[in-house]
């Protein structure tokens, strides 16, 4: 299993092994690299948690800017995410997450990728990203059921950056070196 690097190793890390741990905390996505990396480079975190934190406060600022181009940022981290129940998930710590939404039957996964198709629908620019964390498919279809009908594209970019987030801490308590 890869590990994550000490965290106060970050600031003195080339850019390659930075990219790495970013990578492994929550997926691929080089619009995520170029807004954290200048903060990794200037601020010595305590923790991991405590780096996930001001990540979330760098994302929450998108979510909350009038500019295009920063709306249109968010939306390129979020949609970094595998959607839910693919079968071909690039990320091995996605694919650990999403294991349990693999069985089950056919009806299921067809209702699942219906829900993404709707969601997606609903919220232009958005991939539906939840922390899984163990729970059937079944309350996870009926939480993607319930923001589809909720509605608000500002809420969901919030609970989004929220899940994603949580998923990094989670992901940071199992890969940390021991």
């Amino acid at each position: 299993m890869t590990s994550l690097p000490a965290i106060s190793s970050l600031p003195h890390s080339p850019d390659s092994e930075l990219t790495h741990a970013l990578d492994l905390l929550f997926e691929p996505s080089p619009q995520l690299n170029a807004l954290t990396l200048p903060v990794l480079r200037s601020t010595t975190f305590p923790d991991y948690e405590t780096l996930i934190v001001a990540i979330n406060a760098l994302l929450s600022s998108l979510a909350m800017s009038e500019d295009p181009d920063d709306v249109e940022k968010l939306s390129e981290i979020l949609c970094s995410h595998p959607r839910l129940g693919e079968k071909k998930v690039e990320s091995e710590q996605s694919r650990k997450e999403q294991a349990q939404l693999q069985s089950g039957g056919e009806e299921e996964k067809e209702k699942l990728a219906k829900l993404n198709k709707e969601y997606e629908e609903a919220f232009p620019g958005l991939r539906y990203v939840v922390f899984v964390n163990g729970r059937p498919r079944p309350a996870i279809m009926e939480n993607l059921r319930a923001r589809i009908d909720r509605g608000d594209i500002k809420a969901e970019r919030q609970e989004a950056i929220q899940a994603m987030c949580d998923i990094a801490v989670d992901r940071a308590s199992k890969l940390q070196s021991r």
